[in-house]
């Protein structure tokens, strides 16, 4: 150092004293803060921007997934599980004896719920079966009857034809030999001495009956003169007759007798024939008897099956598996026909009735798949669109809306989808109808 003194600036000097002051005090000293180079932004860092980029790229990605997964998809909550209500009730009026199942109970088809008193019907099923064996033995009684009467009748028109040929062959013969003793002139005179007789018999009758007329002047004198003429005549022809009768033998009345026998016989024969053909219509009545018979059998048939049918009816069975509810019946209760006694719903067959809005159906078809999601356990199960209703919900309601009243507003309606789930075991859930579901249908 050269020995001059240097004066310090003035800046400097405040400073130096500082730094004394600091270091008196006990404090650390503080160097001056000097200006430096600014800090690089984070974005111009290569790995912030890589893992930006790729923060973005996944963002864009699942956007597109969602929007994949979700544009066929459409949604409700309107939803509820639907399934057979099955009314129970008697096909017969009674009084209930038994009640074997409590509410909530689950049953088996053809499992016996509820038993009436049988014994009325079994009583007309008794009366039924006696009146059966009636009839039926009335259609034996009648079998029997058909072939003995058609025997019998057979044999009896047999005999008379054979009695009708033997007396026929008879009065040929005395015929024969009438005509064979009228050849001659004996013959000849006996048969107009018979007929002169007949002749004038009947003319003296006549005459007889017309001459109380002529005395009353009923008849005419020429007609009276007429009758005693023809008298007169038949006397005279009848006096010749007798004359020609005396010269001949007396051969001809007993050849004459034998004819009117023989003749005789041969009607009494026919008469027999035609009383043996008129029984063949006993024949065709023990027939009708005996359809009638066979008739009153199936009628009295029809009365069992009836009466077994009422009688099986008093015994109430499960039409369907499932689990009783809304029990109604008493013991000792009369019931009637259609009467309501409990309700069974069966379980194992459920369906889910989906209230979609009429703007989410456009895609909709049956067959699509659906996705079942059950607030009760909390699951979603799967299925498939069983079919879309017919008409809206509101026009199918009790009172549809009129629009044409003048207070239409215009509002989304919703339509009905029946949705098949596919079959859950009972051990991962149960559903019962009257459920809150949310049901999702994938379109194609």
């Amino acid at each position: 150092m050269d020995g001059r003194t240097t004066e310090a600036e003035p800046g400097t000097q405040n400073e130096t004293e500082k730094l004394a002051q600091n270091e008196a005090d006990g404090k650390p000293q503080a160097r001056a803060q000097e200006p430096g180079p600014r800090k690089p932004s984070a974005l111009k860092n290569p790995r912030v921007r890589r893992a930006l980029l790729i923060i973005a790229i996944i963002i864009v990605v699942g956007g597109i997934l969602l929007w994949l997964h979700y544009r066929n998809r459409v949604s409700t909550d309107d939803a509820q599980v639907d399934g057979h209500i099955i009314p129970i009730s008697s096909q017969v009026p009674g009084s209930v004896l038994k009640i074997l199942v409590n509410d909530n109970q689950a049953v088996k088809k053809g499992q016996l719920l509820v038993k009436l008193d049988p014994r009325d019907y079994q009583a007309k099923l008794d009366d039924a079966n006696a009146t059966l064996a009636v009839a039926q033995s009335r259609v034996q009684s009648a079998t029997v009857n058909v072939p003995l009467t058609s025997a019998t009748t057979r044999s009896d028109i047999t005999g008379s034809e054979a009695s009708v040929a033997a007396a026929q062959s008879a009065y040929e013969q005395s015929q024969l030999a009438l005509e064979q003793a009228s050849t001659s002139q004996l013959a000849y005179a006996q048969a107009n001495v018979q007929k002169q007789e007949a002749a004038n018999q009947k003319a003296q009758s006549d005459l007889a009956r017309m001459k109380p007329l002529a005395a009353k002047s009923e008849i005419s004198q020429q007609q009276y003169d007429a009758y005693i003429a023809a008298a007169t005549e038949a006397e005279q022809e009848l006096n010749a007759a007798r004359q020609d009768l005396d010269l001949a033998k007396q051969t001809i009345p007993v050849r004459q007798a034998q004819v009117n026998s023989a003749k005789a016989d041969l009607e009494k024969a026919r008469a027999n024939l035609q009383a043996s053909q008129a029984n063949q219509r006993q024949v065709r009545m023990s027939a009708a008897n005996a359809a009638s018979a066979r008739a009153a059998v199936q009628e009295a048939q029809a009365e069992v099956e009836a009466a077994q049918l009422n009688l099986g009816y008093t015994d109430v069975v499960a039409p369907e598996d499932g689990v009783v509810t809304n029990k109604t019946v008493q013991i000792g209760q009369i019931v009637s026909p259609g009467q309501g006694l409990m309700v069974i719903v069966p379980l194992a067959h459920i369906w889910v009735t989906a209230n979609y809005k009429e703007t989410q159906l456009a895609n909709v078809r049956p067959g699509d798949r659906a996705e079942v999601h059950v607030d009760m356990y909390g699951k979603t199960f799967t299925g498939h669109v069983d079919s879309i209703a017919g008409a809206t919900g509101s026009r199918l309601s009790l009172l549809p809306p009129e629009n044409a009243t003048g207070n239409y507003v215009k509002v989304v309606e919703r339509i009905p989808v029946k949705i098949d789930l596919d079959p859950i075991p009972p051990s991962e859930a149960i559903l019962r109808p009257g459920m809150n579901v949310e049901a999702t249908i994938i379109t194609k």
